[in-house]
């Protein structure tokens, strides 16, 4: 009961189990003063447990005080978070206070940390580490009180790896680390925030909704929602407004998800019942390859067909890693699409999973067996 009463004060509408965990880790850390890294996709709620880490903590006095580190140009991240002094640079005709001195005794979100520049990341440690700062254009040390929550949609361990973020500060700010699952792990959570959006949208525009249909309903928890709870939001408002209230089918509310897929579990496959989900996975990459292999194969005959370039009586010219017919062979078909993907999400390991329709867990496996080098 008084976890449900802790998310009705803080606004997480929830009943999974990963986001009850999360609630949970929430009322622990709260009260401290001890920094914690929110990550998640865009879109999944992360500010909403920020401002609730803030809201329970001995700082909820003050206001809660937002950065966002992505949409503040290099050059002046610096000046926006530690203030500078007058005269400092060009544009600097007065002396201001960095959003570090603003939020003195009170909480500040770092907003898409992993935009970060690496020579802010270095300020940022100090100020961490002893809650010292300096402004721009000054060389004296001032003090701040700050509780810092950072958030982002990187995986900034991936970062780390590629020498786009501090290792030192990685592993300070994930002193608490609470990744939100995307709405698609959490499909149980979808109709509470569905009658919530519906309840305060039309409270507040004053409009009568006559609810959905049983297929709707359904539609509405198949769906993949790749912008989450952020999309889900935008789509209810704008079925509100643009269907005058009226009861939706299925059909009504497949207008407003544009890049609706079915689910998986649809796809007509020979899938046994007792086959495991790593079969399962091996099985629909399977096909996909038969398909390129096909048209692969027919690429290959109209080229030589046109160029000529290869003898009448030779049918198949021997390719790198094939069989003795000269066709490229099951596994390094499999092996070059799963480079073909990681190289297209530039080597994010969870967005090249999905886009194969196979688990990390299986990605990483191949990526061993392969041998691939990212």
């Amino acid at each position: 009961m008084e976890r449900e009463k802790f998310q009705r004060e803080h606004g997480i509408i929830a009943r999974s189990l990963e986001m009850q965990e999360i609630v949970d880790v929430i009322r622990q850390v709260a009260p401290t003063d001890i920094t914690v890294l929110i990550t998640g996709e865009s879109g999944v709620g992360k500010e909403v447990i920020a401002r609730a880490i803030h809201a329970a903590s001995k700082r909820s006095k003050k206001q809660l005080v937002t950065v966002n580190c992505g949409a503040i140009p290099e050059g002046l991240i610096e000046s926006e978070l530690f203030g500078h002094e007058k005269g400092s640079f060009t544009s600097a005709v007065e002396m201001r206070k960095g959003y570090f001195e603003i939020a003195d005794g009170s909480t500040l979100l770092l907003d898409e940390i992993g935009e970060m520049p690496l020579a802010t990341q270095v300020k940022l440690l100090r100020v961490l580490e002893n809650g010292e700062f300096a402004r721009v254009g000054s060389s004296i040390t001032r003090k701040t009180d700050v509780r810092v929550i950072a958030a982002t949609n990187k995986d900034l361990q991936y970062e780390v790896q590629h020498k786009r973020f501090r290792p030192d500060l990685y592993f300070r700010l994930r002193s608490v680390n609470i990744t939100i699952p995307p709405l698609r792990e959490r499909r149980e959570d979808i109709p509470l925030l569905v009658e919530y959006f519906v309840k305060e949208f039309s409270t507040k525009n004053n409009i009568t909704f006559e609810g959905f249909t049983d297929d709707a309903t359904e539609l509405l928890m198949e769906y993949h929602w790749p912008g989450n709870v952020r999309e889900l939001k935008n789509a209810i408002e704008s079925m509100l407004v643009l269907e005058n209230g009226r009861r939706m089918n299925a059909d009504d509310v497949r207008k407003y998800l544009k890049e609706y897929q079915p689910p998986v579990f649809e796809r007509n496959l020979p899938v046994h019942v007792n086959k495991t989900v790593e079969q399962a996975e091996r099985e629909l990459i399977y096909r996909a390859l038969v398909d390129l292999k096909g048209s692969i194969l027919e690429l290959r005959d109209l080229l030589m067909q046109q160029s000529k370039a290869v003898p009448a009586h030779t049918e198949h010219p021997q390719l790198p890693n094939a069989n003795g017919n000269g066709i490229l062979t099951l596994d390094e078909m499999e092996r070059r699409m799963i480079v073909g993907a990681l190289e297209r999400h530039k080597g994010n390991r969870r967005l090249a999973a999905r886009d194969l329709n196979i688990s990390e867990r299986t990605l990483y496996r191949k990526i061993k067996e392969f041998g691939i080098h990212e």
